[in-house]
């Protein structure tokens, strides 16, 4: 959270109303509104942030998509104040006039590297919000998808004998045809598909991927290759990878992703999803024989792997060619190479379809309008 006031010599009223944001078409909290809340604004305008303002709409501070994701790591509770975020020795928000021009805006923008500046008022009342993306109309993403379609999918026996995974019909599309179509939605136009099991058919659906707003290259396995084994082939090029297993189905932010994994300069970052265990028992704590408290039913809570990762393509040099390797197998090797390895909380819509229950259950959600 980036906090600070442009004007510290005007004051604030502790009285002062409730801020209106009625008619307010700016994603605007205020100091009071718990996290959550505004984890729901960030969401609802689609910029990657929040501004947190006073009452008169005068800037305090501002809270970013990764920031929340941060609090979310960190096991802050979500439903405490905004203000919870501010951070020790945080520098101003970065700000500009409400008349500063689109080049000097992009130039500020890369100086700090941010993607939104709040634009003021002589006051510091916040009248607009510049968006690097709209400034630059750019609606394709610099990242390259990559999705592993290779897999048997066992545990969906018998759906999965005569049909892949990636083509199980998800509400009358192929489940790909969904990953795809997410794909295309985050600005991603450039795809490669890992295939082994029953490949013909989805090179026969998808063919050169133009019907589907996409271009798709395909690389057969003759032999499975594991989660990670096709990243070998995937070294050529600049730009990052969004690597996603083909058996997921989310409305992951990737955009946001791909921030969060260059705001930490990671070699590769790992989706992660909030997995909690409830104990159904009374967890006695002890040290040796002594018992030294009790916890009545915890919730343990843990983080797992997601099946979807954003990575830099050196990290593909690690990948030996022509051999099993799986993704537990690349994430040690990038952190023994002195790689960074980063996790990126998936809040977002998410399922792993590995099993015919989340099966169906993929598909009422579809139905319910969540995907």
């Amino acid at each position: 959270m980036n906090s600070g006031v442009p004007n510290p010599d005007r004051s604030h009223d502790a009285e002062s109303p409730e801020l209106d944001r009625e008619n307010v078409p700016l994603p605007l909290v205020s100091a009071q509104d718990s996290i959550r809340a505004t984890m729901e604004v960030i969401d609802r305008y689609a910029m990657g942030i929040a501004i947190v303002v006073d009452a008169n709409g005068c800037i305090l501070a501002t809270v970013t998509d990764g920031d929340i994701r941060r609090a979310i790591l960190a096991g802050t509770n979500l439903d405490g104040p905004v203000s919870h975020l501010r951070r020790p020795g945080q520098e101003k928000p970065v700000v500009a006039d409400i008349s500063t021009s689109e080049g000097k805006l992009l130039a500020l923008m890369e100086r700090y590297s941010v993607r939104q500046v709040p634009l003021l008022d002589e006051n510091g009342r916040v009248l607009g919000l510049a968006v690097q993306q709209e400034i630059l109309r750019q609606h394709e993403l610099p990242v390259t998808g990559v999705i592993m379609a290779g897999g048997y999918g066992k545990r969906l026996l018998p759906l999965t004998e005569s049909v892949p995974k990636p083509m199980l019909p998800v509400n009358g599309r192929p489940l790909l045809e969904h990953t795809l179509s997410q794909l295309r939605q985050s600005g991603i136009r450039s795809v490669n598909v890992a295939t082994h099991h029953l490949s013909e058919s989805i090179m026969e659906h998808f063919k050169d991927g133009s019907e589907f707003g996409v271009q798709l290259q395909y690389f057969h396995e003759t032999e499975p290759l594991g989660t990670a084994g096709g990243l070998a082939k995937m070294t050529a090029g600049t730009d990052p990878l969004l690597i996603i297993n083909g058996d997921v189905l989310t409305t992951v932010d990737v955009r946001a992703m791909l921030d969060f994994h260059r705001e930490h300069r990671a070699s590769l970052t790992v989706g992660v999803r909030q997995y909690d265990i409830e104990v159904p028992f009374g967890v006695i704590e002890t040290e040796g024989v002594r018992v030294t408290g009790i916890q009545e039913k915890p919730v343990l809570r843990h983080f797992i792997n997601a099946g979807i990762y954003m990575a830099d393509r050196d990290v593909c040099r690690l990948v030996p060619d022509g051999r099993r390797f799986d993704m537990p197998d690349l994430i040690a090797a990038v952190i023994e190479a002195g790689g960074g390895v980063i996790s990126f909380p998936v809040r977002e819509y998410w399922i792993d379809i590995g099993r015919i229950e989340q099966y169906h259950k993929a598909e009422l959600d579809l139905a319910a309008g969540m995907l």
